[in-house]
Formats: C-alpha cells, structure tokens, sequence
C-alpha cells in the first residue's frame, strides 16, 4: 500500500489546469499540422496557419491558446494500492482547479446554479470522473471543456434496428448541424453502447485517445476512417470557411449494452482539444 498526499492531487491539478489552456498536447500540434499540409483550399489553408501561429504567440506570451478557458474537466485513475491521505479527493481535485485557475489567470467561467447564472468567481465546480485501477499510482488528466464545442455535442438511443448505418448517420448528422459552430477542424468522440449516461462517458473519454491512434477493433477502425472521410467530404472546412479538413480525427468507444437499445453519443471537441496528464 502506497500512501499519497492529497495535497500533491491539488498541486498536480493546478499545474495541469494551467499546462493545458496554454500549451496544445504533441499530437494535436502534429495533427493540425498534417492538416495544413493536406488541405487544397487556400482560404482553409490560410485558416490552418493562423491557428498554428495563435498557437506559438500564446506559448510565447503564455496566454491561454483559447479565450474560453472552458470547464474543467478532470479524471483521476487511482490505483487499487494508493492509500489517500488528507482531504476529500473532491475537495482537493477543486482546490486545485481553483488554484490553477486563479494563479493561472485563466478566465472563470463556471455558474453555481443552471438557471441563476451566477459565477462562482473560481471556475469550480469541476467535473470530476473517478476510476480504480490496478498498481499504486493516481494518474490525473485535466481536460477543460469549452462550450462552443460542447453545446454541439449530442446523444442518440437509437434502435438496434439501425445498425451500424444508423450509428454513422447518426455521427455525421451531429457534425453537419455543428457547422462551424464548433470551431473546426474538429476532434470527434464517439461513444457506442452502455447506458445514456455511459456511451456520453465513452464519447469523452474517447476524445483522450492520442490524435494518431485508432480503434483496436477492425470494425471500428474501418468505422472511424469512413467516419472521417465523409465528415471532411462534408465542405465545412477549418473555421467553416470550406475546405477538405473538417475533422482531424474520429475517435470510437464502445461498451455492451442492453438488447433493447444502441445509445451513441458524440462529444465534438474544437481545433485546440485541450488536455494535459500527469502521474503522482
């Protein structure tokens, strides 16, 4: 049994909340520029080197790569040989959000009650996921969420009559009413099977795949390559302005689900898909 400090968990979120808002991840810096150099539209080109630049002046400056600075979203994968010790895993998850955003200047924008709509004034509540996992290490993975991305984001239960026809017209039809609303070219997270609350996780935690990986399942990586063909078939193109890359990679999650349903989420994520992990 190993014990860790949940004094180190804030630390670590701080850190990562910070990391993330201002410095994109290796693969999707690679990613984006794959996408420039395959993309034939001039005006889309021009979009994709802009972005790219954005991108350089906001770690020069270390300014936050977007301005919404978006909802934290946090997920913690604790070993089944960690012993915690000190806060609430929750309280100290926040703390650090809090911290991380406070100390980071990043901008708040998290309200206490849906319908009141006032700011909290530190960007918490967070959402936090927890996971047990095999060893004697918490690895955390800090994901802030904005939500010009997020409100594209959709579930369907659909029919197991469908099929997998059905899951892709479903996806597609999520990415065309995105449009440019989601700030393309996009990350797509799909989520297949569970509950409706869990294919929505899957979706999320499909986006989490590094940005060149692909289903293990032949079936679903076959799914995932259609899926991107097409999307970027759409014309959508970066920042919506047309062009071949509308997407820059299709994620696909699954899990059994129950033989009266075929819940599918889709969680579109923005050209910055922020993210950042450490391990304690």
């Amino acid at each position: 049994m190993r014990t860790v400090s949940t004094d180190l968990i804030r630390d670590a979120v701080a850190e990562l909340c910070i990391e993330a808002n201002h410095f994109l991840s290796e693969d999707m810096r690679e990613a984006l520029q794959a996408a420039e150099e395959s993309e034939v539209s001039p005006l889309g080109k021009r979009v994709l080197g802009q972005l790219q630049e954005n991108l350089r002046i906001a770690g020069e400056e270390m300014i936050p790569i977007c301005q919404d600075t978006g909802m934290a979203v946090v997920f913690a994968e604790i070993g089944q040989d960690v012993h915690l010790e000190g806060e609430l895993l929750e309280t100290a998850v926040n703390e650090g959000v809090r911290k991380g955003y406070t100390e980071g200047f990043l901008r708040k924008s998290v309200v206490g009650d849906p319908l009141e709509r006032t700011n909290t004034g530190d960007n918490t509540p967070c959402v936090l996921h927890t996971r047990i996992v095999p060893g004697d290490h918490v690895r955390l993975t800090v994901a802030p969420k904005g939500f010009g991305s997020e409100n594209m984001s959709r579930i369907f239960m659909l029919k197991p009559a469908d099929g997998e026809e059905g899951v892709k017209e479903a996806v597609l039809q999520a990415v065309r009413d995105a449009g440019p609303n989601a700030c393309p070219p996009m990350v797509v997270g799909v989520g297949i099977g569970g509950t409706f609350e869990k294919c929505a996780l899957l979706a999320k935690q499909a986006l989490l795949r590094p940005a060149d990986s692909h289903a293990e399942d032949p079936r679903y990586r076959a799914m995932e390559e259609e899926l991107l063909r097409r999307i970027n078939q759409s014309g959508i193109g970066p920042g919506g302005l047309g062009g071949r890359v509308t997407a820059m990679t299709v994620h696909i999650l699954t899990y059994p689900t129950h033989i009266a349903g075929l819940p599918v989420a889709v969680n579109i994520c923005c050209h910055v898909h922020r993210h950042a992990s450490k391990e304690q």
